[in-house]
């Protein structure tokens, strides 16, 4: 399994973010908790369809560091349609 992260170029609130993604949405929680990325910073269904966190500039360093896998932005669009789940519902 893998985590994946795009490029820092979203601005807000001040800071640089960019999407914290993985194949597992386990692994995913495993990472971001690894980074300190808090749990209620996920984001994923019903939210929306794809699970992810959105990580600052900084924890986006930290996470390459770690062994996450820089990406594209067709790259990190293809992950997205990958691990997205249909209608936005839990996979059983």
């Amino acid at each position: 399994m893998a985590v994946y992260v795009d490029a820092a170029i979203w601005n807000w609130a001040g800071h640089r973010w960019c999407h914290l993604m993985a194949d597992d949405t386990d692994e995913l929680h495993r990472f971001a908790a690894l980074l300190g990325v808090k749990r209620s910073s996920y984001q994923g269904p019903p939210k929306t369809s794809a699970p992810h966190y959105d990580i600052t500039g900084f924890e986006r360093d930290r996470a390459v560091r770690l062994g996450a896998i820089e990406c594209s932005r067709e790259e990190i669009v293809a992950i997205f349609r990958r691990v997205r789940v249909p209608n936005g519902k839990a996979r059983p």
